[in-house]
């Protein structure tokens, strides 16, 4: 199961992120910040409020937006 264990914002809408496997690197995020709970995000101050989930192991806002730590990762790994 894959699992965030760390972040932090790069710049504008890029996070990187680190993974349970090993596995690091940088998410750019601006073209996923579409639909009702990512539009918020869209502001630059709203998005650095993410943190890394206790429970759920991925980045979430506070608004309840998140995204699925395998969805993370594939971004992750391709962008590598």
């Amino acid at each position: 199961m894959i699992r965030v264990i760390d972040a932090r914002h790069i710049k504008d809408f890029i996070v990187w992120v680190h993974f349970n496997d090993g596995t690091k690197g940088e998410v750019d995020l601006a073209d996923e910040l579409y639909g009702p709970v990512f539009e918020p995000l869209r502001d630059p101050e709203y998005f650095l409020s993410f943190e890394v989930h206790p429970e759920a192991h991925t980045l979430t806002w506070p608004n309840g937006a998140d995204f699925a730590p395998e969805f993370l990762h594939h971004k992750a790994a391709v962008a590598a």
